[in-house]
């Protein structure tokens, strides 16, 4: 094994304490002769939640040397809440401790700058490898065999049972919701996300009448008793004389897919999606069972097919039940908000879907923005929102109102929109004739959707677990206004000549591969545009030399970077290849005093 530097560990800590632990706070002491793998998460973030799942098998296989530690770092205002940590813990089957650090104090010991980074540190407490983004699971299992030989050897390794305690399971009918439709018959389809089914309800949204899927988390076919989902989100009804031998596509979340329910018999069929996750380089459009998805999070009908909410990717994709194929329809896989041309929007981490006769309503989380796509051209609007590091609960124009990481939107029978402003527990209302956002509803608990049902909503409750109707007033409920920006610490950069680097070492045992040409990628922009006067656009150089504009004093860098390694044994006749990701948004302040380099670690191994 190679030699890397010894780097200490700094140790954790957070104000918001620690969960999965049984009460006990854990020190970096208590994990010594432990392997010990840091993820800095934060809920909403759906590459964290990617990272999450990627890891389960490596954390049952080493579960006896290796111990996951989440740290959770809060973007938004909502998810430094103790109890939404506690909530999203066990929305997301978190089975490891997790470290709440609602002031990032963590976060800037271990200088991290990006949702996810991964860190690895050795069972004598030294800081071995830092990964940000998500796939790099294979990598950090390769080390963590590495590492379980050295430290066996050394006699410095401790086996055993970890420090994670599970918590008391919540008894109910639901277990965090997603979204809901309503039946012909009155009855009530909710996808069951934390009990990985589809469930039917009584008009009075309490009374099972039966239930779609195992309630175990797997991806399989077949009637009720034997299907199976994985933390199923959106559902769409089939319109009537399509003819389809399916009723309702569900959005499977976790399994990537988009699967159709039979209502007569509850029969489950995958219509979409391999159970692959997407990543660049994969088809973007084929035959819909042979083409990878990425975290599909809603769907709903719309010029003539069923429109994607793809969160992975931060775009919208159809799937065309009379062609059997399925594609990317808008956005470019960037992360941001961009309206124009499908080929040329920016979304970020699309999440709710409503269609009207004249347009496809986007509730676009990540940049708290309710949008729009038009029909025909699919031409992409905003109608309330700025970007990715503004949010809040502020009613009144369209153009100054605030909303934080909704996740629903429900068309109304007037033209306007009902939203789920789930991180300010509330429900919205978006009038595009008058340009007004007024508040209709609070105190509903991380709404994630909401049905129309006569003149009533029924609102998904997801982290009550549960479904509340509402009357909706004619005149809409002011609340006191908020406004709120990202609280990461800004980085401070010297105008002018600015280095940016992005630090890429392919995980041991594989190279850089560009046989079939550049192995690695590099986006840059910036919000405002007026920041970089020069060195924005694409390259394939994981360098470049930016040049900041003097007279802007703040702003964000958005980076985005791509690199692929493969297999560098030559003997190997068939080599495995991974691509490595991740997004940045850099807060930046420009002063004289600032730093003219800015290094962002993609992937990287300490002094190897």
């Amino acid at each position: 094994m190679a030699t890397r530097a010894r780097v200490r560990a700094p140790e954790l800590v957070g104000r918001g304490g620690w969960l999965n632990t049984g009460g006990r706070e854990l020190t970096l002491a208590d994990l010594r002769g432990k392997i010990t793998i840091l993820d800095f998460w934060t809920f909403c973030c759906i590459n964290c939640l990617h990272v999450l799942d990627e890891l389960r098998e490596l954390e049952e296989k080493h579960r006896d040397t290796t111990v996951l530690v989440g740290v959770h770092s809060p973007k938004f205002v909502h998810e430094a809440e103790h109890q939404a940590v506690v909530d999203a813990v066990a929305r997301y089957e978190v089975e490891h401790p997790v470290l709440d650090d609602p002031e990032l104090a963590t976060w800037k010991q271990y200088a991290v700058r990006a949702w996810p980074t991964l860190v690895v540190i050795d069972p004598e407490g030294y800081v071995v490898a830092q990964h940000a983004g998500e796939g790099h699971a294979h990598a950090i299992a390769a080390l963590v065999a590495e590492l379980e030989a050295e430290h066996e050897a050394k006699g410095t390794l401790r086996r055993g049972d970890g420090p994670y305690v599970p918590p008391e399971p919540t008894p109910g009918a639901l277990r965090f919701p997603g979204k809901a439709v309503r039946l012909d018959n009155g009855h009530l389809l909710v996808a069951d996300s934390g009990h990985h089914s589809v469930v039917e309800l009584e008009a009075d949204g309490e009374s099972v009448v039966r239930r779609i899927g195992t309630g175990e988390r797997g991806f399989a076919d077949g009637g009720p008793s034997q299907a199976r989902f994985s933390e199923p989100q959106g559902l769409a009804l089939v319109p009537q004389g399509l003819g389809l031998g399916y009723d309702v596509v569900v959005a499977d979340t976790v399994n990537h897919a988009l699967r159709g329910i039979r209502l007569a018999d509850g029969e489950v069929t995958t219509l979409a999606g391999t159970g692959r996750q997407w990543w660049q380089n994969s088809a973007t459009q084929g035959a819909a069972r042979e083409v990878d998805l990425s975290s599909p999070w809603d769907v709903a009908w719309f010029d003539g097919a069923f429109w994607i909410a793809m969160a992975g990717t931060h775009q919208l994709w159809v799937f065309d039940p009379a062609t059997d194929m399925v594609g990317v329809a808008a956005g470019t896989t960037n992360e941001g908000l961009v309206d124009g041309p499908p080929g040329e929007a920016w979304f970020a981490q699309p999440s709710g879907l409503a269609a009207t006769a004249d347009r496809l309503w986007v509730a676009d989380s990540e940049t708290s923005a309710l949008r729009w796509v038009e029909p025909g051209s699919h031409q992409v609007r905003t109608a309330v929102g700025t970007g990715l590091f503004d949010f809040g609960h502020r009613d009144g124009a369209a153009e100054q109102a605030l909303l934080q990481h909704p996740l629903g939107v429900t068309a109304l029978p007037d033209g306007s929109v009902a939203v789920a402003d789930t991180y300010n527990h509330a429900l919205r209302r978006f009038d595009p004739a008058s340009g007004e956002v007024t508040t209709v509803a609070t105190d509903l608990r991380e709404p994630s959707g909401a049905v129309l049902d006569g003149e009533e909503l029924v609102v998904v409750e997801s982290a009550r677990h549960r479904l509340t109707r509402l009357r909706l007033p004619e005149q809409a409920l002011r609340v006191e206004a908020a406004a709120h920006r990202t609280q990461r610490p800004a980085t401070e950069v010297a105008p002018g000549r600015l280095s940016l680097d992005v630090v890429f070492t392919p995980p041991v045992g594989q190279k850089l591969d560009e046989t079939y040409g550049p192995a690695t990628r590099l986006l840059v922009s910036s919000t405002p545009p007026e920041l970089l006067l020069s060195g924005a656009g694409a390259d394939t150089a994981l360098s470049r030399e930016l040049e900041l504009n003097p007279e802007v004093t703040e702003g964000v860098l958005h980076v985005s970077a791509m690199a692929a390694s493969c297999d560098a044994d030559p003997a190997i006749e068939f080599p495995t290849c991974h691509v490595h990701q991740q997004d940045w948004g850099v807060p930046v302040t420009v002063r004289a005093d600032g730093t003219s380099r800015l290094p962002l670690v993609l992937a990287g191994m300490d002094g190897e």
